[in-house]
Parts: C-alpha cells; structure tokens; sequence
C-alpha cells in the first residue's frame, strides 16, 4: 500500500525549504554563510520559543571558582590565561540538564551542560560544551529538529519517547551520543562525579604563529560515578534538586570539587589527511593518536550569593574567544556561534553582558550603545569608527581571526566531505565491545529495553533494532529480545524487518 507522501518543508512564509539537514556552505568543509536565510530564522525563531526559561539548559546551578595553569603550553597557544604555569584566572562555571524545564528533577537520563566562564585579561573566554565528548548532531540545521524531538508533543503537552527515537534512527550520527546516553553515563551521580568537554574542535595558535586542532576534556579529580536507572529514578522522587543539593553542600563543608584540563593536540597540517572528520562533532579522536597532555585545574570554592542573578542570568556563548583560541570547520560549531548570543539578546536583553556575571574583569571600548536596560556609557568618546577624535582602533595583530584553508567550491548544502574511515556506527560499536565492562553493557541493554517500550510504536521499534544491530549484532539482538522482537516464543513479531534494515542503511549512506 502505498502511504501518502509527506507535505514539502516551508519557511514560516509558506516558501519551500532547500533542505531539512544541510547547511549552506562554501564547499564541504568551507564556512556556513550569512545569507543562508533558512537556517538563520530557523535558528532565531527556536532561540525566541521561550520566555524567559532558556530553551535548553533550562535548569541548573553553579559556581565561583579558579582555573590555575599546572603545565607549559605556551608552544601550543598565546593565549594569555594560559601563559604561565601558576598562573590564576577567576572563573564561573554552570551545570544543567539540557531537555527538561526549570522544575525537572536533576537526576534524569540526560546529557548534562558543562559550561565555564573565563574572566581573563584578554576579555572574557567561554567554553561552552557538555558532559559528553561527542553530540547527537553534526550540522546545526539539525539541531533545533534534535531538541523539539526531546521536549514535549504540540497536542498533548506530554513527553514521548517515540519521538526521540525515531529522530535518532532517522539520524544515524546520533549513534555514538545515544549509546551513551542510554549507558550509566546517562545518569551521572553528582556533579562533581562527572567529566566535561568541549566536544567541539577548536584552533590555537602560538606566539610564533604555529597553529594546532585542540580538544578539551576536564576530567573529574572526584572520579567518576554513575547512578543505575534504579539509583536515578529513586533520587527523582527523593531529592528532585539532588545535584543542585550536592554541590552546594560540598563546597559548604569546603569539599572543593576539582577538575584536571587535559588537551588532545593535532598538528594543523595533518586534519585533511586524517582517518576520519576531525571536525565531526559526533567522533572523538582516539588518545592512542592524539594523547591527552596535562594543561592545568579547575576548582570551585564559591556558592552565588544570589541564584537569579548569578546562575539564570549567567550566559555564556562559544563566541567569547580570546586571542590564541580560535574556531574550526566544525558546523554545529559555527551555528552555535551565532545562536548562543542571539538567544541571550532575547532573554536578558541587548545589555546581558553589562550584568555582573557577565561583565568582563577588564575595561570595555565598544562602538555599541544604548538599547534596553544600558548602564555604562562612555560618555564623551565618539559612537562611531573610524573617527579623528581618540576612540578604540582595532588590534588586528593581536586579535587576528585564527582561519583554514578552504577549497574553492559551489555554494551548497553538504555533507562533511568523506574521509577514509568516516562511519556513523564505528565508534559506538567500540565503546560497546571495548570500554564498556560486563555490567556497563548489561545496564546499556536495560535501559534501551525500557526506554523504548516506554510508548514507542512497533514501526519505530524496529528501527530501534536496526539502529543497535547496525551498532553491534549482538547488541541488537539483545535489544531486540528485549522489546519482544525475536522472533521466538512469546515474541509479538518477528526480527527486524528488511525495509527498517535498509531505512537505516540508506540514511548511515547519506551521512
């Protein structure tokens, strides 16, 4: 029987869209452009969609605290917080949950934000990443489509898990972040119990005008710990502010958490010819390539004085960079770019980084003025550049933008240009047989099982099949027992149909 075909993607205005996952770029690896007017409005609508609560990240708390350098890294970056061993930076650090709302309980299955604040003296840096060294999605197009899979249903106001999966077997890429999602990893104990990442690639560049691929990873000098999905829906019903609970708590009793900034670095000539997209937000570089190199520590020993002003008006954008650090081809990257500043001009206002929080520990010379809420002016300087009359000229040797080469290409919507082992499955299926242990994969299998037989239809359950059999075949087999697909006694029907087989096959292809 032939179903009905889908209506065409429209903007708001009724035109159709060019396309549901790409954005337009210069090229396959080349930058995603401005007049990409789709995708703009795509991103500024989602970041208007509520008010005030952020969209995403809603609830959370944080911290004061310092970042201190421990290791010589001046050969890989300038950067100036960086260019010294002993060398201390005040510094604010925000936890969240990324889908549910502010009175979501802490402990739920969910990615956790890991977002830092940096008031150095080159102005403020922010790293703005996740819990998680990998994401669900690769092109920014994608990812207000990947959140409204994870919110709520536009009839009922309900949560549905059908959704989630069938975004994720619809996206192949989300393999790697939903295999740990769906692990203990999904449910970290505490905050302080937990790693963080930039997950993005970033650039650096020395003081002689060496550049490098960076990645962050501040790994938790607590030691990590889990909760099972017992452990984490128990705490829901007992202590719904659980982690908020806890951090505070420990830094009362002058239990400081702490965490260790290690740094994967790869020379800037050798991303092009590397395995796989170095870029490609849903991989991680293997350490036996790039291994982690001590950078220094992060320790919070400060509770807000005053939680509104200080964690709900704290913003952070990846935009913040200082000189010495500098961006990569990585597309959700550049989206963000955009997204996390025009988000915050909604929420708290054009003057957001006046408040407190925000404000940088040095002096500011800007050209921007007044707008709402404005309470720094700089008075008699001139309000436009250039000018005869004393006001700020740009340092352009100082705070040169760090770029890559870009192959002259069409103006397009593409795919990451493919590299040698580029694959959506690969790196899950080793989490699966190699990192995790005996129970790790028993959990993993448990709590696939019971989230996707939380509401989920038959139709998508078999895409769940394919997706984890594409993963590990003894991973889907298991997964597929469990949701009463196997074919044997007391099974509803049986294994996974060919036509799920292939959906997810052809959608791994266009990756």
């Amino acid at each position: 029987m032939n179903e009905p075909k889908s209506p065409a993607t429209t903007n708001d205005s009724g035109v159709p869209a060019p396309s549901d996952e790409y954005s337009l770029t210069v090229g396959a690896s080349g930058p995603t452009v401005l007049h990409d007017h789709y995708v703009v409005q795509k991103m500024q609508h989602f970041n208007r969609e509520r008010v005030p609560e952020r969209v995403v990240h809603a609830k959370g708390t944080g911290a004061h605290g310092f970042f201190e350098v421990t290791e010589d890294v001046t050969w890989i970056t300038k950067a100036s917080f960086l260019a010294e061993v002993g060398k201390r930076t005040p510094m604010f650090a925000r936890f969240s949950t990324v889908a549910g709302e502010q009175g979501y309980a802490d402990t739920v299955r969910d990615p956790r934000g890991f977002a830092l604040k940096f008031y150095t003296d080159d102005g403020n840096y922010d790293l703005v990443g996740n819990n998680t060294p990998v994401f669900f999605v690769r092109d920014a197009s994608k990812f207000q489509d990947f959140i409204h899979s994870q919110k709520r249903l536009p009839d009922t106001g309900m949560r549905d898990n059908d959704m989630q999966w069938d975004f994720w077997t619809l996206s192949p890429e989300s393999a790697h972040q939903v295999t740990i999602l769906m692990s203990d990893a999904g449910t970290p104990r505490t905050l302080r119990h937990m790693n963080g990442y930039s997950s993005h690639t970033f650039s650096t560049i020395n003081a002689a005008g060496e550049r490098f691929w960076v990645k962050f990873h501040f790994k938790t000098v607590q030691g990590r710990e889990n909760f099972s999905d017992a452990e984490a829906r128990a705490m829901t019903a007992e202590d719904p502010d659980f982690h908020r609970r806890d951090l505070r708590e420990a830094i009362i009793r002058g239990d400081n958490p702490e965490w260790r900034l290690e740094m994967q670095v790869m020379p800037f000539a050798q991303a092009a010819g590397y395995r796989f997209n170095p870029f490609d937000l849903t991989k991680v570089w293997p350490h036996g390539d790039y291994p982690p190199i001590q950078v220094g520590r992060m320790v919070l020993d400060r509770n807000p004085a005053n939680f509104f002003a200080e964690v709900e008006q704290a913003s952070f954008s990846p935009a913040n960079l200082v000189p010495g650090i500098g961006l990569s081809p990585d597309k959700m990257l550049m989206g963000r770019i955009f997204s996390y500043h025009d988000t915050h001009l909604h929420r708290i206002g054009p003057n957001y980084e006046q408040l407190p929080i925000n404000a940088p520990k040095v002096a500011v010379h800007s050209y921007n003025k007044d707008a709402h809420m404005t309470f720094k002016h700089a008075g008699a300087q001139p309000v436009y550049a250039p000018n005869s009359y004393g006001g700020p000229q740009a340092d352009t040797d100082r705070a040169a933008d760090l770029g890559w080469p870009v192959d002259a290409g069409e103006l397009g919507r593409y795919a990451y240009a493919k590299h040698a082992e580029d694959d959506d499955f690969g790196q899950p299926g080793t989490l699966y047989r190699d990192v995790l242990s005996d129970t790790e994969r028993d959990h993993l299998v448990t709590n696939i099982v019971g989230h996707a037989s939380d509401h989920v239809s038959a139709q998508v359950q078999q895409r769940v099949i394919a997706y984890w059999t594409r993963v590990d075949t003894q991973l889907g087999s298991r997964v597929a027992a469990g949701l009463g697909h196997g074919g044997g006694e007391g099974s509803r029907q049986g294994p996974v149909t060919e036509e799920a087989a292939n959906l997810i096959a052809s959608r791994a292809n266009r990756a």
